[in-house]
Parts: C-alpha cells; sequence; structure tokens
C-alpha cells in the first residue's frame, strides 16, 4: 500500500485537527516601530504558577516582529458578535491599519479590543522554534472579563456559541454516563 503524498498527509492533519473547536482571540502588540495583531487560535493556558500564556506564531506572521520588539503581547478572546474582527486581523491589511479601525484601550501599553470576552496582557518570556511556527510564552500581567458569548473557529469555519440546554452547567450539556448494557 503506497504512503499518501506529503500534502496530502498535510490536508489530513489539518482537517483532523480541524474537528477540535476551539476559541477565537486577536494577539496584539505595539512597540517603538508600529503596532498591529493576528488572528488565533492556537493559544492556551500553560501555568498557574506563575501564569504563564502560550501563543503560537506562524513564522511569517507579521506581528511576530512587533511581539519580538515589544517583548509583550495581549491575548483578546474575541465574542460572537466579533467574527468581524476575526476577519479584520486574519486579511493581508498593513499591520498598521488593522488597529486603526478598532476601538481599544492600552493595558501596560499593549493594544485591548474593546468589547473582548476576555482579554490578558503578556509580558514575553520566551520564543521556541516548532517547525512552520514559533511558540511564545508570556508572563500575564494583566488580564480581565467582558460579557458575551465566544466566537468559536471548527471545521475551516467561525460559529456562534449555542446553548444546547440549560442545567446548571451554564447551559453545557452534561455527558450521558455509560451503564454496562449500552
Amino acid at each position: 500500500m503506497a504512503s499518501p503524498s506529503p500534502s496530502a498527509e498535510r490536508e489530513l492533519f489539518r482537517e483532523v485537527f480541524g474537528r477540535f473547536a476551539t476559541g477565537v482571540a486577536v494577539i496584539t502588540s505595539a512597540g517603538p516601530d508600529g503596532s498591529g495583531g493576528m488572528t488565533a487560535n492556537a493559544l492556551c493556558s500553560l501555568s498557574l504558577e506563575p501564569l504563564l500564556a502560550l501563543v503560537c506564531f506562524e513564522n511569517e506572521a507579521r506581528t511576530l516582529p512587533i511581539v519580538r520588539e515589544a517583548g509583550r503581547f495581549a491575548v483578546n478572546v474575541l465574542s460572537a458578535d466579533q467574527e468581524d474582527l476575526a476577519g479584520l486581523f486574519a486579511s493581508k491589511l498593513p499591520e498598521s491599519e488593522k488597529l486603526e479601525a478598532v476601538a481599544y484601550r492600552l493595558e501596560d501599553d499593549v493594544p485591548v479590543i474593546e468589547g473582548a470576552l476576555a482579554w490578558a496582557v503578556c509580558e514575553l518570556r520566551e520564543l521556541i522554534a516548532g517547525g512552520d511556527h514559533t511558540i511564545a510564552i508570556g508572563e500575564v500581567t494583566a488580564m480581565g472579563l467582558g460579557d458575551g458569548s465566544p466566537l468559536l473557529w471548527y471545521g475551516g469555519r467561525y460559529h456562534a456559541w449555542r446553548q444546547v440546554g440549560a442545567d446548571s452547567a451554564g447551559g453545557l450539556r452534561r455527558p450521558r454516563q455509560q451503564h454496562d448494557d449500552d
């Protein structure tokens, strides 16, 4: 049996991980040479002691040099009504123009998008090579919460949060218990 071509393997890899629903965030930064941001979903909390966050940047991402130069960045978790911002920050517009069209405030000299569902400002601690991406680890210096429902990314498309049932789990449906006779 012939093994799949590298391009077929990459496509299957993308589809496999595209089945993992994630939130959508915009990573912003500002430094001496300008400001900008990018849409991201490859991010996570990393540590509670100290408070660390992890963000993955494509090596060619135009926001990466801004973060590297500034030494800090913000994670802006988008709400369901901010899909247009996800598109704006995923676009090929010049970095300097992206924030011009968006309401934001500065927290620790880093742009934080108004109306974000949640946000965290991070001091860059480490950049790690990871194939065609660079992994940034940042220590959280400020954070806050907004209101609304999250914007989700699944199967290569944006989706709005949809509650599936009201219960004490805040609208999440609990998994069905497995029984030996199932």
